[in-house]
């Protein structure tokens, strides 16, 4: 007889395995990915909550990215970090709308997308590492959380943070960034940075042959 494990169970096994306060990332195909998070509830008690906030921070500015969900490293929870500080191409920051997202915590996330608008970009995931492709996204989302204190957030996020964000509260709902792709435009990291790193992606709608719904 198997006794399952607790999600504090978990998480303390998880953060064994920190090094220089940093854990591993989990791969597309393991399980965790695609089951729906649980609901956090108080499951972890507020040290291993406060030590996982921390390992989960440092672990995305290791790989580097932007964002980072519990499941990533094996936590079946509906917790997840952004950030966003790092200095782009003003064209870039123009034509992505991309603007600077501080460090904070959601817990619980939820998003409903905001009218019509719609946006297509290139976009990558630390799950399934090597690779970028197109999605189309909202441009505007309403997000619904609370925050690492259990103060509820409200509120309609704009352009390339409102894409952090759905990326990110996909995780925790079991969608991986390549199930909304346009298969087409998948191209390994240095091809990508080679031929396609520019503001839009309509070069590379052109030249590998896929539509752009919006960009």
């Amino acid at each position: 007889m198997t006794t399952e494990l607790s999600a504090e169970d978990i998480a303390r096994r998880v953060l064994s395995f920190a090094r220089d306060g940093i854990v591993p990332i989990v791969a597309v195909g393991d399980p965790v990915l695609r089951i729906p998070a649980a609901p956090y509830a108080g499951q972890l008690e507020r040290r291993t909550l406060d030590r996982l906030v921390d390992v989960m921070r440092a672990t995305m500015h290791d790989a580097p990215g932007v964002g980072l969900a519990a499941p990533q490293i094996g936590i079946p929870l509906r917790i997840a970090v952004i950030e966003d500080m790092y200095d782009v191409d003003p064209e870039v920051a123009e034509v992505r709308e991309r603007t600077s997202v501080p460090f904070r915590v959601l817990v619980n996330p939820e998003y409903t997308e905001v009218g019509d608008a719609r946006r297509s970009f290139y976009e990558g995931c630390l799950s399934v590492p090597g690779y970028q492709a197109v999605v189309s996204r909202a441009a505007d989302v309403r997000l619904t959380c609370v925050d690492l204190d259990g103060h509820a957030v409200d509120e309609v996020v704009h352009g390339w943070p409102a894409r952090i964000v759905a990326h990110e509260t996909d995780h925790v709902d079991g969608v991986v960034y390549v199930d909304k792709a346009v298969t087409r435009s998948i191209a390994a990291n240095d091809l990508y940075a080679e031929l396609w790193a520019h503001p839009s992606p309509r070069r590379a709608a052109e030249t590998l042959g896929f539509a752009l719904e919006h960009e």
